[in-house]
Order: structure tokens, then sequence, then C-alpha cells
């Protein structure tokens, strides 16, 4: 089919200009209607009509004239020189140059040119065009999204799912994993005294399988050896285990010597031999003990909150974790069930030398206590609603908190490969990380791990993972990303000192300003009792002296009655004349 086309032609500054349209009443073509064609036709019935429901569109092209361009170029190697030099000859270039040389104007001409060129040599001089101002820095780093995923999952492979209550990786680069399940509430199953050794690698069937007395509540590994683990158990007692030799354990208190209550937490000592560990339990007890002597406790030590040399136990709170830093061997803390901190030290040769530090942290128990593995004067607690990092140097109130959250926290940790970030579990199964170089109000990342309440979490020493362990019996390990498992940027350091700095001086100045606060209320209370003892004293004054007054005027009345009666007595006559007289004065 042929297009029928028309080409308009106008000059370019004519378009786009509005069109101008008149009306005309003038008839085309008229076709008058034949009645007679009408019946050649049948009505149709029922009638079908298809519509088009968009919008019909049209095409139209419209060119230009085109223009032609034709693209030159002046190649230019070396100028300046006459026609009859050729520049390429070195003889001739020379030859011209010394003719230019022996003119008169030439050396004129140069001393002109170099008042310029002098000018700008000066500022080559001062100022280096070829310094680079930039030079040394490092590109900034790409924002990452933080993000999570879930690697493995190691189920309870008994008929009875119990809570994971505790996790511990070995020390070979954390192969291994440990996990220890208890269910202590008062229906919970007692007689299943299992736990589990797992492979991270292999989910499916665990590695070993601990046997013991009673349920395990904490499962600690040996800090070097990878095949020593040790246990605090539900009925007081303290185990070893050589998953080497056996799956029984290869030490175990006497029952005599053991905790009254569960134990809840268990970490190795830096000793000598490596064979020693203590334990913290609900009766409010830290035992010290050695494998070697599992009949003969090492040291014992109460947890009192009177400052005295007295070890009452009934007094002590309970322990519900333990905090030990490799590096300060004497010095440990421990978390109480009444929210209490207590800071101890080893080498104290009576209990109020070794307890030196009593602080109330939380409302309730404290489920976690770790120390900041960059700043070891700075420590987290977690308990209650709130998670709060503390510092040594004050004692009164905490240095940073995080906002009470809607449910409570269960677990806390730092993580060993970023200084700033910590984590901290929740009771609706949510992990939540903290980042506190980024944001201070809100979490950097919010993880739903699981619809069960999440007991504990434990990091792995190269911070990409994260064992997770739920109120079902079920571990989950969980990798971050890059950014959460790294530093960045290398000044993280130093900005976390500022801050911890900077915290810490604000707290002190508001100790001393609390403390001024109570000193003034303190002497204003001083100087109104002493007011209110002034004026008592001054009432008492006035009310003595009135009654020594009434006293002395009813001794004189009755010195002169005293008197009068002596004078009558010695001569009467005398008294009836003057009576006579007084009678008659009053008649007058």
């Amino acid at each position: 089919m042929q297009t029928i086309s028309y080409s308009y032609q106008k000059e370019r500054r004519d378009f786009g200009r509005p069109c101008q349209f008149q009306d005309k009443s003038e008839m085309v073509l008229s076709i008058p209607s034949n009645k007679e064609m009408f019946k050649d036709y049948i009505l149709r019935n029922p009638v079908d009509r298809a519509t088009q429901l968009r919008k019909e569109m049209s095409f139209s092209t419209c060119n230009t004239e085109s223009v032609e361009f034709d693209s030159k170029g002046i190649m230019h190697t070396e100028g300046g020189w006459p026609k009859d030099v050729n520049p390429k000859d070195g003889e001739q270039t020379v030859r011209y140059k010394r003719k230019i040389e022996k003119d008169e104007n030439y050396i004129n001409q140069v001393m002109s040119l170099a008042k310029h060129l002098e000018g700008a040599i000066h500022q080559n001089n001062a100022v280096n065009i070829y310094e680079l101002y930039f030079d040394g820095l490092e590109p900034p780093p790409l924002m990452e999204k933080c993000s999570s995923r879930t690697v493995n999952v190691y189920r309870d492979p008994s008929p009875n799912k119990r809570p994971v209550t505790h996790m511990s990786w070995s020390p070979d680069n954390g192969t291994k994993i440990a996990i220890a399940h208890c269910d202590t509430g008062l229906s919970g199953d007692k007689t299943n005294a299992t736990s589990y050794v797992w492979e991270v690698e292999n989910p499916n069937k665990p590695l070993y399988t601990l046997t013991a007395a009673s349920p395990s509540l904490c499962l600690e590994y040996h800090q070097k050896e990878t095949s020593f683990l040790i246990s605090g158990q539900f009925n007081g007692q303290v185990s070893a285990w050589d998953v080497r030799a056996s799956k029984e354990p290869v030490m175990m208190s006497e029952r005599e010597v053991s905790h009254r209550a569960q134990v809840n937490t268990v970490l190795w000592v830096n000793s000598k031999s490596g064979t020693e560990f203590f334990s913290g339990s609900s009766d409010g007890q830290v035992i010290w003990w050695d494998i070697r002597r599992p009949d003969e406790p090492m040291e014992q030590l109460c947890m009192d909150p009177q400052n005295t040399n007295e070890q009452d136990i009934n007094r002590s709170y309970g322990i519900s974790t333990l905090e030990y830093e490799c590096s300060m061997p004497a010095r440990f803390m421990a978390g109480t069930e009444q929210g209490m901190l207590f800071g101890c030290n080893r080498k104290g040769k009576c209990a109020m030398e070794k307890i030196q530090l009593r602080m109330q942290c939380h409302t309730g128990p404290i489920y976690s206590l770790a120390r900041n593995p960059s700043f070891v004067k700075n420590f987290l607690t977690v308990g209650d609603w709130v998670a709060r990092i503390w510092s040594e140097d004050c004692r009164e109130s905490s240095i940073i908190w995080t906002r009470n959250h809607s449910h409570m926290l269960t677990d806390g940790c730092w993580s060993p490969t970023k200084c700033s970030l910590f984590y901290i579990s929740r009771m609706d199964g949510i992990l939540d990380a903290w980042d506190l170089l980024q944001q201070q109000n809100d979490p950097t990342l919010s993880i739903k791990v699981c619809d069960e309440p999440i007991r504990c979490l434990r990091p792995h020493d190269n911070g990409s993972l994260i064992g997770v362990g739920g109120a079902k019996g079920v571990t989950y390990l969980l990798e971050v990303s890059d950014n959460l498992s790294e530093s960045t940027n290398k000044n993280d350091k130093l900005l976390l000192t500022a801050m911890l700095e900077r915290e810490n001086k604000r707290e002190r100045i508001l100790e001393s300003k609390v403390k001024e606060l109570k000193l003034k209320i303190r002497a204003q209370e001083r100087e109104a009792e002493q007011a209110l003892k002034a004026r008592h004293m001054g009432q008492t004054m006035k009310s003595s002296s009135s009654k020594a007054m009434c006293e002395q005027a009813e001794h004189e009345y009755l010195d002169a009655v005293a008197a009068e009666r002596q004078l009558r007595e010695k001569d009467p006559h005398k008294h009836m004349e003057w009576e006579a007289k007084y009678l008659k004065f009053d008649d007058d």
C-alpha cells in the first residue's frame, strides 16, 4: 500500500508559533439520502460492537533542512621559523639563533620579557603548584547496609525440648560449640542431664554427648585445651569433662562441700597449672576449685551486702553471673539476682578487703556482665528492661544506657572484633546490635531470630558468627555483615575513647553537684535543728524565769507574814492600838 505523505517546509524561526484558525460557512459536498436503497438491507438483532478503551495515538514526522559539517584540524609541530629555515636541520637552526643573538634589539627584548617571567617564577617559588593537597587520604568507605543471615540450626536431640542455658566456643578457632540445656521451671524435666558438643559445619548430629548426674546450667571450654570442659549443675555440684576419655565427667565435686543451690555460672581462672576455676550459685557463694582436688574447695566468698568481715550465707545475695578478665587475674565481678554488682579482689586478706565495690545496677537480676575487650575499665550490664555501660571511676550511675524496651532483656555481650558494638537479646526473640559510634537512641540492626524468648547468646572470636539459644532448645548460628564484624574506620578506637571520657567526665560533674546539694541540704537541716533547739531553750528560760519570780514573791510574802506575827506576839497592846486606828481610818 502506498503511503500518502506531505512535506511542510518552513523556516526554523517559525516553529512553535501558535496556529490561527478561521471558520468558513462553505459547503464542500452534499449527498442526499436514497430511500430505495433501504429495501436492500435487513435489520440485525442483536448487534455487537467493539470499542477501543484507550486513546488512539497518531504518529507524524517532521524534518528540517540538514546542514553538512566538515571537521578539519591543523598539526603544529614547531613554529616561529622563517620559511627559508628548515627546523629539522640542526645546523640551520643554530646558525639562525646566532644571527638573532647578534642583533642589537635582542638584549632589550629579552630584558623586557624577563620582567614578566621573573614575576611568574616568584609566584611558582611561593606556591607549590605541584602540591597534592589530598595525598595520603583513604577513600571513604562504602555505606554497606547492615544485614544478617542464619547459617545453621542446632536442635536438642532429646524428645522433651529443654531451653538453651549456656554456650561456649572451642579455643581451636571455634570449630566446635558446646551447648547446655536445662529446664529450671518447677515442672521441668530434671531427669535428662545431657549436654552436647556440636561441630559448626555439621548441625545434623552432635559430636559428643556429655552426661552428668544433674542437668547442667552452664558449660565452659578451657582457654587453651580443646578437650577440657567444666560445668555447673542444677543440684549445686560442679563437674569437669575430658572428651577424649569418656562421656562421663572425670571430676565431680562432693555434695557436702558443693553449693546449696543451682550453679548459674562457671569460669576458668588464669593459673600456672591451668586446672583452677571458680563458680557462682544462687546460694550467694563464690567457690574456687581445682580439678585435681574435687573434694576440697580452695576458697569461698559470700556476696554479703553489708561491709563486714562476718561471712553470713543467709544474708548473701544469689549470684546470677560472673565476669573474669585474664589480664587482671586477681580481680573479678559478680552480678546478683537482686540487681547489685560486687567488685572483688581475691588477694584481699579479709572479706572487707576482698569485696571492694558494691553498686545497685538494676531493679531485677543481672543476666549479663561483660568488660569491653578494648577498654577494660568499662563494662556492660544487662538486666530488667535496660542495658547499661559503667565505668569504674563513676560508682553512682552509669555513663551510657539504652532506652527502656517493651520486653525484658535476657543477655548481652560485646563484639570481640569491634570495640563500639554490643549485642542484646530480648524476650520477644529479637537480637539487637548497638553501635555507639553510629547512633545511641536506636539499635543499628534488629534481627527477628525466633518466636520464642532468647535465653543466651555468644559471639565467635572472629566477630562474624553469633550463637543464639532459644527457650525451645534450638540454637541458631547467625552470620552478620562485614560492617558489623570489622572496624571500617581506623579511628574508631580513638573516637570511642573520646566518647567514654566525655561521658565519664559528665557523670563525675553530676556526682559532684549531687554531693554539693546533699551537703547543702544537710547544712540546712542542721541549721533548722539548731534554731529549733535555741527556740526551745528560750521558751524554757522564759518559763523558768517567770516561775522563779513567782517563787521569790511568795517567799517575800511569807517572810512578811512571819515578821508580822512575831511583832504581834511581842507587843500585843501596840498592835491593838494600831488595829483600832486602822479601823477608824476605814470608817472615815
